[in-house]
């Protein structure tokens, strides 16, 4: 009986939905002190083993089986054995976006839930490395893994934390390579560029931007942060505002660096013409110049190359290297953690995400998204493997990946 045959088979046979509900309330279940509530737990717990009991006694492969549907929907299960098919190894490396991601200020109070903090915990005592990857400052990401994974799982050693979006990666337990500052790696030229608009950057700000805005407790990249609430009307005026002034204030610093002139006018310019949503910005506030980018000087251009205006709507705006972004910042934390051969999962909702999924997309593994991710990472996600999420629910991506590396330990 081949593998398809055996899920029908399981999935035919045995009430699964039942088998998931006894799993979900064992693995979620929140520590009490009541003496009832602990009687409920062992009973559940009891019926649990005797329902896989059943499945383990009916199946060559029963163990593997009853974990399978302890775990997985049917439709999970199916594309769990759907991605085995199709690239023929389990997931070997968990790489993870956090804000929107793995959590949702629309749909988990912008808290990791409960049930994906056990899948990540599952997985990664199955032996799974966890790679976290996002645009926050180290600080802020040890915090919330560490109240959400525990000080123990974050500091195993097989734990790493790529930040600012790829400028530093933090491994604990890995003595001079714990903390790798890849920002370093940069030329002085494009150090210094960063080092001026990050000391001039709230002191030249106009009133507005200062007494709106302040600026993120960023190692390397220079990243304006709204005082509203992100997403509200305020947050998105005053970051509109900001970008503009940014992308200025990156024009100047470079153009004093050359003979040239108008760096910031060229500036917009260029970055208009690279970013769609930019040039929007720009236009409803009516900065764009009337000026060509395709004849912005050459010693602007080289250096406007090689750094990322990064927008993101009432939430942020940001200046960052090309040179330094999250796939450099995998990359390192997979040679720290010494995985010379990764097969990935990638989760993530923007543009910085969807560098890594393409980076994967080459045999290193499979890419997931959020409904709500952008439209790019999106039509990436589709086009490969279809592992789109509803909001707030990447547990269900995490109970794909366990069931397909169970699978895979199947003749």
């Amino acid at each position: 009986m081949d593998r398809y045959d055996l899920l029908y088979d399981l999935y035919d046979s045995f009430d699964t939905d039942s088998l998931r509900d006894h799993q979900r309330f064992v693995d979620v279940f929140p520590p009490v002190d009541s003496r009832v509530a602990l009687e409920e737990y062992q009973e559940i717990d009891a019926e649990l083993e005797s329902r896989k009991g059943e499945i383990r006694e009916s199946f060559a492969y029963g163990e593997t089986l009853c974990e399978v549907a302890a775990h997985a929907t049917r439709e999970e299960a199916f594309t769990a054995l759907d991605l085995l098919t199709k690239h023929g190894r389990g997931v070997n490396a968990l790489v993870l976006d956090v804000d929107e991601t793995l959590r949702s200020a629309g749909g988990t109070d912008n808290e990791i839930p409960r049930e994906t903090l056990h899948y990540l915990t599952e997985l990664h005592e199955n032996g799974l490395p966890l790679v976290i990857c996002t645009g926050q400052t180290l600080e802020n990401v040890k915090g919330f893994a560490i109240q959400g994974l525990g000080s123990e799982l974050v500091h195993s050693s097989t734990v790493s934390i790529v930040y600012e979006a790829g400028t530093g990666v933090f491994t604990p337990g890995h003595g001079t390579d714990t903390k790798k500052l890849l920002y370093e790696r940069l030329d002085e030229r494009m150090q210094e560029v960063f080092y001026g608009v990050r000391s001039r950057v709230l002191p030249e700000a106009p009133d507005e931007i200062r007494e709106g805005c302040h600026l993120q407790g960023n190692e390397f990249n220079v990243t304006l942060k709204p005082n509203a609430e992100t997403g509200s009307p305020k947050a998105a005026a005053i970051i509109d505002h900001a970008l503009c002034y940014l992308i200025d204030l990156l024009g100047t610093v470079i153009a004093e660096g050359t003979d040239s002139e108008h760096g910031s006018e060229w500036a917009r310019a260029f970055y208009a013409a690279a970013d769609p949503e930019i040039r929007g910005v720009l236009e409803h506030r009516d900065r764009l110049p009337e000026r060509d980018p395709e004849e912005v000087p050459t010693a602007l251009s080289d250096v406007f190359e090689r750094i990322d205006v990064a927008y993101y709507e009432a939430d942020a705006a940001e200046v960052g290297s090309l040179e330094l972004n999250k796939v450099v910042g995998v990359e390192a934390a997979f040679e720290v953690l010494g995985i010379e051969d990764p097969f990935a999962l990638v989760m993530g909702d923007s543009k910085s995400d969807l560098r890594v999924m393409e980076w994967v997309a080459d045999g290193r593994g499979i890419a997931a998204a959020p409904e709500h991710a952008s439209r790019a990472v999106l039509d990436h996600v589709i086009r490969t493997d279809e592992l789109v999420f509803d909001r707030g629910e990447a547990a269900a991506i995490l109970r794909i990946v366990y069931a397909l590396n169970r699978l895979a330990t199947l003749g």
